[in-house]
């Protein structure tokens, strides 16, 4: 059963986490079941960037992004090389290493 390490963020998970992942599981799931309440506005459907995370380790072993989920993540704050969707990114065996970005883009949440 693959980890998943969650970073410290000031909102979402202050102190960080070590998670047990599911191989098949999204991240985006595996974080709402353990209680860490990542934003997902479009309700994980890949149809906006409030999910958004940076996998610092294990990059490579989540599946292949598609051409939907690369056009959303250039609307994405913050975007890195290894940026996902964590409504797209699907767990395999690896363990991960993830960091959710310190802001996103969810004008209801701002407020707007």
């Amino acid at each position: 059963m693959p980890q998943i390490v969650i970073l410290p963020h000031p909102v979402f998970c202050p102190e960080g986490a070590v998670l047990d992942g599911q191989t098949g599981k999204s991240i985006c799931d595996t974080l709402l079941e353990n209680d860490i309440e990542i934003e997902h506005a479009c309700d994980r459907v890949c149809a906006c960037t409030t999910c958004h995370v940076i996998v610092r380790e294990g990059f490579d072993s989540l599946n292949e992004q598609e051409e939907k989920e690369e056009d959303m993540l250039d609307k994405a704050w913050g975007l890195e090389p290894n940026s996902r969707l964590s409504c797209q990114a699907i767990i395999a065996d690896e363990d991960l290493v993830v960091e959710i970005p310190k802001y996103t883009i969810n004008h209801a949440a701002e407020n707007h």
